[in-house]
């Protein structure tokens, strides 16, 4: 796609296609400017159609870091009209990481700082290395926390995302844990592996119905409760649609016996 971001695809036979993207810019903790915001949207915006597609893994090239916040040099000159332009573009890349219509699973094996945090929040799953840390600086240098930054305080509180957001200091993975950003941790010898449990256990539910529980968790994000229970039972319908609940569910009686 690109080569701020690297891309490969996984093809499993029967059991779909994952693929995975790698950040790609390790020199800077692989901090993105313009060019990789964009390139992020177009990688998931060629994947969206893909009918095999099971689920997407992003995550920083090394060790170090996942994503470590935007490209302070690029932005720091910007007037309003340049200025509008790159958040925007950040907003372009998270959105496109949202309407992707499989999970997707933020592998965060590092700094995770602004921009980074914001791209792990548009994830479905956050999978994080004990060495990771995570943070929203912006206010230190001199702009506020915006964009996806909005998703923060339906995963970890309004009161939590003040802290974070007004003071710029940094937590390490086990807070990160506690607080409900990251649903998952690992030592970073077994980020991999934890991140292949995860697949796993997204392989085991049907393909159509991933789809139409994703979207699900969409809608719960911005109905009223009334209206979310209807969008429910309407997708329960919709997966009839199909034979996948008759053959998962007698696989599962067969099981059973």
């Amino acid at each position: 796609m690109s080569d701020l971001l690297l891309t490969r695809i996984d093809d499993r036979g029967d059991q779909g296609r994952i693929a995975y993207l790698t950040v790609n810019n390790p020199t800077r903790r692989n901090a993105l400017g313009m060019a990789g915001k964009q390139a992020i949207a177009a990688a998931f915006n060629q994947l969206t159609p893909d009918d095999k597609l099971r689920a997407v893994v992003i995550t920083g090239a090394g060790d170090k870091s996942f994503i470590a916040g935007a490209d302070i040099h690029e932005m720091k000159d910007l007037d309003a009209a340049g200025a509008e332009h790159e958040h925007r573009l950040t907003h372009i890349a998270n959105q496109a990481i949202r309407n992707c219509p499989v999970p997707v699973i933020a592998r965060v094996n590092g700094y995770c700082l602004g921009f980074g945090m914001e791209l792990a929040a548009a994830c479905d799953i956050r999978i994080g290395a004990t060495h990771a840390r995570f943070g929203m600086p912006e206010v230190r240098v001199g702009i506020p926390s915006g964009m996806e930054a909005a998703l923060l305080p339906l995963l970890i509180g309004h009161g939590k995302t003040a802290e974070l957001v007004l003071t710029g200091d940094i937590i390490d993975a086990a807070e990160a844990h506690r607080i409900g950003f990251l649903q998952r941790i690992a030592a970073a010898d077994d980020l991999d592996a934890e991140v292949e449990r995860c697949v796993t256990s997204i392989l085991a539910g049907g393909a159509r119905v991933m789809r139409l529980q994703k979207t699900l968790l969409r809608d719960w994000e911005q109905l009223p409760l009334r209206e979310a229970i209807e969008a429910g039972i309407a997708a329960c319908v919709r997966a009839r649609e199909s034979d996948e609940p008759r053959r998962m569910m007698q696989a599962f009686i067969e099981r059973k016996k």
